[in-house]
This record gives C-alpha cells, sequence and structure tokens, in this order.
C-alpha cells in the first residue's frame, strides 16, 4: 500500500520525516491554507498515486474531553469559513461547497482502523470527531467562540484538512485526517499553549501517526 502524508509546515515534515524510511510512505509539505493544502494533495495524487492520503499536522481543539498531545481523527471534515448564500440554491449549508456533499467523511477503513489503534502513551487519547478548516490561526478566545457557535460538535479546528478532503472526494482517493492537538484556544491565552507544544511534547504526539500508518 502507498501512503501520502501531507503536512503544513516544515516543523511538521521534520518530526514525521524522521519516522518513515519505507519508500511506500510519502511524506510531503504543502504549506499553510486551504489552497496550498488542495494544490499539495492534487501534486501527490498525480506524482506519487497513493492508495491513502492522510492529513497529519497539529490543530486547535474543543471540547472538555479534548486536551494537548490528544489526537482528534476525522469522521468527517467541513469549512469553517465558506458560505455559499441562499440566491441561487436554499439547501446548501453554511460550510458547504455549493454542489459537493454538506460533509466530506473519512473513508470507514481508515476511521475503523484508527479506533483500532493502542497507543504506549496513557497520557494521549484518541478521538474520532468533526474536523473543520478555514484560512485563519485561531489564537483568540472569541475567534474559537464564534466557530464553535456554528459548529458545537467540532473536535478540531485547522487549516488544512477539508480541503485535501475535497481534493481526494473528486480524485476517488480514500482520506483521513490526524491531527495532534496543539493548543485549546477557549483555554488559552495569546496561543502560549501552541508555542509550548512544540517546545516540550510534539516530538511523542506523532509518533500516534507512525503506530496508524504501520496498522494499516
Amino acid at each position: 500500500m502507498k501512503i501520502g502524508i501531507i503536512v503544513a509546515m516544515d516543523k511538521e515534515l521534520r518530526q514525521l520525516q524522521q519516522l518513515f524510511n519505507d519508500g511506500n510512505v510519502l511524506v510531503r509539505k504543502c504549506g499553510i491554507g486551504k489552497v496550498n493544502a488542495a494544490l499539495g494533495a492534487q501534486q501527490m495524487i498525480n506524482d506519487f498515486h497513493p492508495d491513502v492520503i492522510i492529513s497529519s499536522g497539529c490543530a486547535g481543539g474543543n471540547g472538555d474531553d479534548i486536551n494537548v498531545q490528544d489526537v482528534i481523527v476525522s469522521s468527517e471534515l467541513c469549512y469553517h469559513d465558506v458560505y455559499c448564500g441562499r440566491a441561487i440554491d436554499d439547501t446548501t449549508q453554511y460550510g458547504q461547497v455549493q454542489g459537493l456533499p454538506v460533509r466530506f467523511q473519512a473513508d470507514p477503513y481508515l476511521l475503523r482502523k484508527s479506533k483500532e489503534l493502542k497507543i504506549k502513551e496513557e497520557n494521549i487519547k484518541i478521538h474520532a470527531g468533526l474536523v473543520v478548516t478555514g484560512d485563519w490561526f485561531v489564537d483568540s478566545k472569541e475567534k474559537m467562540r464564534s466557530i464553535v457557535n456554528l459548529f458545537p460538535e467540532a473536535k478540531a479546528v485547522d487549516m488544512e484538512s477539508c480541503a485535501i478532503a475535497q481534493t481526494c472526494y473528486i480524485n476517488k482517493v480514500p482520506f483521513i485526517s490526524f491531527r495532534v492537538i496543539s493548543d485549546i484556544p477557549l483555554r488559552d491565552t495569546d496561543a502560549s499553549q501552541y508555542h509550548n507544544f512544540w517546545d516540550t511534547i510534539a516530538q511523542n504526539s506523532f509518533e500516534v501517526t507512525k503506530t496508524f500508518v504501520q496498522s494499516l
């Protein structure tokens, strides 16, 4: 099985490249944001022809049961900053690109495998749930509240996953997002948790992605 892993930043790329030396696993950086993510996913599909694509990296978390270093596996994905209006089609929902699914569903096999993972680190938990994506680094409680008001069930907020999901949906490539929680914006001030995450615990968290890939 050929597995493509897409990350947004150099620091994520360095962490994950250290974990994989199998020629059937390709880790590539796409850059930050939805357009970069979609372009990176399409390039990976064209060049590498993966059987599976994984969006990996970090995300802001939401929910009383979510903590820094937990991993959110996307059961479904949508945009938190897309609104196509109702002038033409009054059935299109907030977060949905007109003509595409309301939410992109993770590949059922990949989702099932993620739920079966056995993690050695007792302080890391895996949660399946909604991942919402938008072109906004959430560094304030006010912004996070505005997103959660629209998507109260969201477990993670990032800047790439749904764009990769859309690209994979169009190309019929199985997809799942596997995001490590770097900060909880509603419990944080000035993104201090995010910066501490990279200084202290990021490497252990990305071991979970390696365990997931090895299980496929």
